[in-house]
């Protein structure tokens, strides 16, 4: 009886939305939600508001494919500030450290073989991990001091494009639950620097 009382219409299939700047992969579902008046609509991965690129949106049946999408392999392209660190690993925070020290291109050809493989990673304070059934970002936010466990991740490949004084452009492939903040942030610190995803 209550499948016949949801709000909305019964809609299947899928989108590929181009998500713009500054909206996040939840701001996207509410609106394809709102806008096709769609019972049941979902995502197949995160996608910060930092991030720009293609968002696969599932509605209806479609939902239930989802998670095996979600585990395909995944390929970024992003630029690193070198000097700075951020408490979100990427622009959209304050800049909580600071150095002189500018890696070559040298330097970071060096350290990539390291970033490759079966990895542990520290994700993001802010980030959408739930910690004890709250998101890490609102515990973040409000100012609590949580401590983000390692996870192993895999990057099959990761190259680096371009580097100059103060940034580089990489490019990524890798598994699911790699947070390419967190590998900006790790990348800087191995080169012994600070940095963190200006574009993603």
């Amino acid at each position: 009886m209550g499948r016949h009382n949801k709000k909305g219409q019964a809609i299947h299939g899928w989108l590929n939305i181009d998500k713009h700047l500054g909206i996040g992969s939840t701001d996207v579902v509410a609106i394809v939600k709102r806008l096709l008046n769609a019972q049941k609509v979902g995502h197949t991965g995160t996608l910060d508001p930092l991030a720009t690129g293609v968002l696969p949106i599932a509605l209806g049946e479609a939902t239930k494919a989802s998670a095996y999408i979600q585990d395909r392999t995944k390929e970024y392209h992003f630029t690193v500030k070198w000097g700075e660190a951020t408490n979100t690993d990427d622009a959209e925070g304050d800049i909580i450290a600071t150095s002189d020290v500018r890696p070559s291109m040298e330097g970071i050809q060096k350290v990539l073989p390291n970033f490759i493989g079966l990895i542990e990673q520290i994700p993001p304070k802010f980030s959408a991990i739930k910690i004890n059934g709250s998101r890490a970002y609102d515990l973040a936010r409000a100012g609590e001091n949580i401590e983000m466990k390692t996870r192993k991740i895999e990057v099959f490949n990761l190259e680096c494009l371009e580097n100059d004084d103060n940034q580089a452009k990489f490019s990524v492939t890798c598994g699911k639950g790699t947070y390419v903040r967190s590998l900006a942030r790790d990348i800087a610190i191995i080169l012994g620097t600070f940095g963190y995803v200006t574009s993603l």
